[in-house]
């Protein structure tokens, strides 16, 4: 078999995450409203942080995953984009941000409360006085109706093609499942796949926003990202540092 393009983290994720744009609008607005510099947390490949950036903002992407963040600076030349590798967890940037950004669940991949207290305690850190942070997750899985399949998420890479499709999602009292099928199809069209499961912990706005208050950080509102025929929706919780 061809030997496979390199960096599958970025390619997957590109795949994966690229084309999802439910959700650009309310950073966009939340940025013209609140001002910057601005630090995306867990930017992955850049979708949110190159959407801002080639729109004049200044943006700090960080992410503990390296090939990401080299993959995101490559196309990030000419842009306002400074780049991090650093766990959200616990980083120190020496820089303080009018906003905070962590788009796609990215608190839910924590373990459970104390590493989301770390997260919680850094953005604080990192806040200007009257600055705000904005966490997007998801509280509750839709129902299940009877309706096809969405498509698979694909990408033609140096020849190869890969595909991923959402299988199901699988919730218990304190996680959520998601499973996905990986195809991989060479440039002479022999198929590997593969099962593939992102677990995130359940977390609802109310709990959020209490472990906020131990963080110092004050509840400032609750925005709603809509589903889309591929997606299920979010809720953006807003957090103040106190005085």
């Amino acid at each position: 078999m061809t030997q496979r393009p390199q960096r599958a983290s970025v390619i997957w994720h590109e795949v994966e995450c690229g084309s999802y744009d439910a959700d650009l609008e309310l950073w966009e607005e939340l940025v013209r409203n609140r001002g910057g510099p601005v630090l995306d947390l867990g930017c992955g490949r850049g979708r949110v942080a190159l959407h801002l950036a080639k729109r004049g903002h200044s943006i700090t992407a960080l992410d503990v995953d390296r090939e990401l963040v080299v993959a995101l600076a490559g196309q990030a030349e000419g842009l306002p984009v400074t780049t991090e590798v650093a766990d959200a967890r616990d980083f120190d940037l020496g820089a303080e941000f009018g906003l905070i950004l962590a788009p796609m669940q990215l608190l839910q991949l924590f373990s459970g409360s104390e590493e989301r207290l770390g997260c919680l305690r850094c953005s604080a850190a990192h806040l200007t006085r009257g600055g705000l942070v904005a966490f997007a997750i998801v509280e509750s899985m839709p129902k299940p109706i009877d309706t096809p399949p969405p498509l698979p998420d694909t990408r033609e890479v140096d020849g190869w093609v890969y595909s991923s499709l959402p299988i199901d999602a699988q919730v218990d009292s304190g996680s959520i499942r998601v499973r996905r099928l990986r195809q991989t199809v060479s440039p002479q069209g022999e198929l590997e796949e593969e099962l593939y499961e992102v677990g995130l912990c359940s977390l609802d706005a109310a709990a959020l926003e209490s472990e906020a208050r131990e963080a110092g950080l004050a509840p400032a509102g609750r925005l709603t990202i809509p589903p889309t025929d591929a997606h299920i929706g979010s809720t953006v919780v807003l957090l103040e540092k106190e005085a």
